[in-house]
């Protein structure tokens, strides 16, 4: 995850270099549920409106959260399939306030309403973000629903009336990026806190000219204009927060950015942007879906590192006895062809590497997702 507005910040008022915070133990995304009122296109759970055997039952998810506290676990994101559907989202998500958790709650905002809205505020969750594919019909044909739009944008509003942090997800394709703009203008619209662009974890394109790839050259279309929003609401005084996912090659894009328009901070940039470290799938990052099983991201959902009903999280975490854990626990990584030639591995660390292995089998294979140029990564 990248962090824009952070680094943006610091472009326009640089601070002093301190030792890099190394957190206790991972931000565990945790899929309590797979059922969800909506059968979205990109969705990386294949989620329905069933209910799906084998969940883990509410004693279990609390045996859990208890050996993640023990392992100093700092933050939960709960998340679904639509995490609302639970019958114990509330016990579940209130008893891990109490632990002292930061606990977010990932939801698609259409089951966000009049009748539940003080069961949410009274939680306090730190954030809750709100998928918002594209304005109107776009958003509605992401999620297959008629008025989903407006009843996930009637949710954050409702979040926002109950001083509840409500940010926008944004999943970028070909087929939604004609409202990228508009998103940007709604978040103005509603005063809206945190924008979250997240790529598409497509099984890439390999091989292709990335100067002459058609969905390269919008996402780089896409991050210019990002980035110049960002700076827009910065110099605004605005400080929303401006995040991006699943392609931490942005980072580096963002950087080249920074050598063209603001040439005098580049190497400040490039130290904090080092300092950071990239892709943290693995480290910093973890996943529990709705059966017990641990994964290094949400999205190794079809490569599992044990389940917590035969192991403690903890331990699976720590096993490197796994090649997958191993080099992702490895700094460098053993990356391979244009990653592993890359100037900046310090400062993406590889990417995600789910797009090399599903493409080739390959973990440390080059990124057919890294839309930079040649001259761009050898610079």
């Amino acid at each position: 995850m990248f962090r824009l507005s952070q680094y943006m910040r610091e472009l326009l008022h640089p601070t002093p270099l301190t030792a890099p915070r190394k957190p206790a133990g991972p931000v565990v995304i945790w899929n309590l549920i797979r059922r969800c009122n909506l059968t979205c296109k990109h969705c990386y759970t294949t989620s329905a409106d069933i209910n799906f055997p084998g969940e883990l039952s509410t004693p279990e998810i609390y045996t859990v959260m208890d050996d993640l506290k023990a392992f100093k676990v700092p933050v939960l994101i709960l998340s679904g399939g639509e995490p609302l559907l639970h019958p114990d989202i509330f016990a579940i998500s209130q008893r891990a306030r109490d632990m002292g958790f930061y606990v977010a709650l990932s939801s698609n905002g259409t089951l966000i309403n009049p009748s539940n809205i003080k069961q949410i505020a009274a939680i306090d969750y730190q954030y809750i973000g709100v998928s918002l594919d594209g304005i109107g019909q776009t958003h509605d044909t992401f999620r297959q629903k008629q008025g989903s739009f407006e009843a996930s944008l009637a949710g954050i509003r409702l979040c926002r009336e109950h001083d509840i942090k409500a940010g926008v997800r944004f999943t970028l394709t070909q087929d939604n990026a004609h409202d990228f703009e508009g998103l940007l203008q709604l978040m103005d619209d509603e005063d809206i806190d945190k924008f979250y662009l997240s790529h598409l974890n497509y099984g890439g394109r390999g091989n292709k000219n990335r100067k002459d790839d058609a969905e390269f050259q919008l996402t780089r279309e896409v991050m210019d204009s990002l980035f110049e929003k960002s700076l827009s609401w910065e110099q605004q005084g605005l400080h929303r927060e401006v995040v991006t996912g699943n392609n931490d090659a942005d980072a580096v894009y963002f950087l080249h950015w920074v050598k063209r328009r603001f040439p005098e901070r580049a190497e400040h940039i490039r130290t904090k942007l080092k300092q950071w470290g990239g892709n943290a799938s693995g480290v910093n990052v973890a996943n529990i879906d709705n059966l017990g099983n641990v994964h290094p991201d949400t999205f190794w959902w079809h490569y599992g590192l044990g389940n917590v009903r035969k192991r403690p999280f903890s331990e699976i975490w720590m096993d490197v006895n796994d090649p997958l854990m191993t080099g992702l626990k490895t700094s460098p990584r053993p990356l391979k062809g244009r990653c592993g030639e890359c100037h900046y591995q310090s400062i993406c660390n590889g990417n995600t590497r789910v797009r090399a292995q599903q493409m080739t089998g390959d973990f440390w294979a080059e990124d057919p997702g890294c839309y930079l140029l040649d001259e761009e990564i050898f610079a």
